[in-house]
């Protein structure tokens, strides 16, 4: 925990701003976004949660840029992921399979990405200003682009539709780990009555089994 003095300076001002995005990315490692409070990041920053509030905004806004943050850094390692594990001499088929395949993987460690997304919508941009929020999905555009220009690389087929596909993803990627990680009273309903563990998703495979689905349904209309 840091005991900092009144920023006086832009460049006082970043650190702190910093250490509170820091703090706040080694919260998510040890607990739910949900779980994130302000109260409990200032005492860990060492700033009042007033002082807090005077770098962001709110709570959701802080949550929102270590979104772009992980989405940037799964950004960054996706290329060699996927130069790995897609033949680019297989038919479209295969190629489809093996490009669904490397992107569930790629997310299987990526708790914190996973975990944002599935309460972007729903949660982070809802106590946000009109400026953070247009920042914020000015980035998401931009990440949408650059992981339909990786996709568009391994499946040519897809033609204009690949940034399409890449939004469709982003929000199945969100979807799946919702389900994929249910609440502990639906945990104890599977462990008293073991038939409904029929609804209960492995994140990897659930997730595979749709992207797989989402880039064949879009290279078919593709090409019709």
């Amino acid at each position: 925990m840091e005991n900092f003095q009144r920023a006086r300076s832009e460049e006082q001002r970043e650190i702190r701003r910093q250490a509170v995005l820091d703090t706040t990315a080694a919260m998510l490692e040890e607990m739910p976004a949900g779980d994130v409070s302000l109260n409990e990041l200032s005492r860990r920053v060492g700033l009042a949660k007033s002082n807090v509030l005077r770098y962001f905004e709110s709570r959701e806004a802080i949550l929102l840029e270590l979104l772009d943050r992980a989405w940037r850094q799964w950004i960054a390692d996706l290329p060699a992921l996927l130069d790995a594990d897609i033949d680019r001499a297989a038919p479209v088929e295969r190629r489809t399979e093996q490009f669904a395949t490397a992107v569930a993987r790629s997310l299987a460690g990526r708790r914190v990405l996973c975990d944002l997304l599935s309460s972007q919508a729903g949660v982070l941009e809802h106590n946000v200003s009109a400026e953070a929020s247009a920042r914020y999905k000015r980035a998401a555009v931009a990440n949408v682009a650059s992981v339909a220009t990786l996709a568009g690389r391994h499946l040519p087929e897809l033609g204009e539709d690949a940034p399409r596909l890449t939004a469709a993803m982003i929000m199945a990627i969100g979807a799946v780990w919702t389900h994929a990680h249910p609440s502990e009273a639906m945990l104890a309903a599977y462990r008293a009555d073991p038939s409904l563990t029929a609804f209960k998703l492995d994140f990897v495979t659930a997730l595979q089994d749709m992207l797989a689905t989402l880039t064949a349904g879009t290279i078919a209309r593709a090409s019709s």
